[in-house]
């Protein structure tokens, strides 16, 4: 797969190019070219506030209540990257942003971290050894923002397109010393006090499990256009055994549909509580595209994770009080997007994806903020830092 950007030029960005370009070739060139040059800046300066793409810019500043986070598994700085060349560079949610920082992955037994050891240091503040969930490299268990959130009254919720069970969504809730315990890890599910969980993992319940949550107040449903009928209270969507189809293959709009019924739900329930929520959003097919060093597949999966951001971003518009978090467990793949040609005096040189493994990489991962606080992270963190930030933010340290 391969884009082809044109040749820009300067007189395709301003309208004195064909000035500026006669002066450089003057005499007197050097004088002129300060001159312009310091025109040219402050040109730009002056116009850049005013040249946004998005007309609606939710609130940055007053107190944290709602936060939204969203997490795109394997999704590093190429991932997000690849999305933006091949849109053509059309305006993309990821545009949206309001601030970005950068965090390191490493885990606690290795500089390269999978995404059990990753999804707990996101969702606890703590470092662990790779295939842990939830819990210190000695067995210790620590609490997830999540799991102080249910702890405080507040609604809760998880999306994703892999199962309930899956690293990630389960560093939220569960305590387990091995990743692929799914007996385990599904009985923390059923003990979370989580309020909405939407994604896969239906084949891991037992009947009398379900039976527990039903006891619970939670509906089940295994279509996600049932969600039609639900605007609030407790609801477990489990729409497959394993994990959901990809984005290539019959999923559809689950993602952002899912993300915005969530949303609506904890809404009405937060205001009938008088308390905000918590809502963790998991893009986590991403990685596996990366695994399977499939361009295609990464850009419908971006493309999907995407349409979940911009839904994300629309409710904190609309919200004050929201923030919005988008970022990364770690990088997979190891993708880098270089040029066809060594030739830059080309007019289209275009450019193509390499993948440098079918694991992950140690670089360091992106965070896009959006809404409120979104400036009151910055910087490079580490994974935990993060967290940590993110709890202080929503009063839960």
């Amino acid at each position: 797969m391969t884009f082809r950007l044109k040749q820009c030029k300067y007189s395709d960005l301003f309208g004195i190019g064909g000035v500026f370009g006669y002066i450089c070739n003057h005499e007197k060139s050097i004088l002129y070219f300060n001159i312009m040059r310091r025109l040219l800046f402050l040109l730009c300066a002056f116009a850049l506030p005013f040249g946004a793409v998005h007309a609606r810019t939710a609130p940055s500043g007053g107190e944290v209540k709602n936060l939204i986070y969203m997490i795109g598994d394997g999704m590093g700085l190429a991932q997000v990257s690849l999305l933006m060349i091949e849109r053509g560079y059309e305006p993309v949610a990821f545009d949206r942003a309001q601030n970005v920082a950068l965090v390191s992955t490493y885990s606690a037994n290795n500089r390269v971290t999978d995404s059990a050891a990753a999804g707990t240091a996101l969702a606890t503040g703590r470092k662990t050894d790779n295939g842990m969930l939830g819990q210190t490299p000695d067995g210790a268990p620590v609490e997830s923002m999540i799991a102080r959130a249910v702890r405080g009254g507040r609604p809760t919720g998880e999306v994703v397109t892999s199962t309930l069970q899956h690293a990630t969504p389960a560093a939220f809730y569960a305590h387990a010393a091995d990743r692929d315990d799914d007996r385990t890890i599904t009985e923390w599910l059923v003990r979370s006090g989580v309020d909405v969980l939407f994604g896969g993992g239906g084949g891991s319940f037992s009947d009398e499990q379900l039976a527990v949550l039903r006891g619970k107040g939670y509906r089940i449903v295994r279509d996600p256009d049932q969600l039609d009928a639900v605007s609030s209270g407790k609801v477990l969507g489990l729409f497959a055994d394993g994990h959901l189809a990809s984005a290539r293959k019959g999923r559809g709009d689950y993602l952002p549909r899912a993300t915005q019924k969530a949303l609506e739900i904890l809404d009405a329930d937060a205001r009938e509580t008088g308390r905000g929520f918590l809502l963790m959003v998991e893009g986590s097919q991403i990685d596996w595209a990366g695994h399977d060093n499939d361009a295609e597949l990464l850009l419908a999966e971006m493309t999907d994770f995407d349409r979940a951001v911009s839904a994300a971003m629309d409710f904190a518009d609309d919200h004050p009080g929201t923030l919005v978090v988008v970022t990364a467990d770690h990088e997979t793949g190891g993708l880098s997007i270089p040029s066809n040609e060594e030739d830059f005096h080309l007019s289209d040189s275009g450019v193509q994806y390499d993948f440098s493994t079918g694991g992950h990489s140690g670089t360091l991962v992106p965070v896009y903020l959006y809404g409120t606080g979104a400036e009151r992270i910055n910087g490079i963190l580490d994974n935990t830092e993060l967290a940590q930030r993110l709890m202080q933010l929503l009063g839960l340290e």
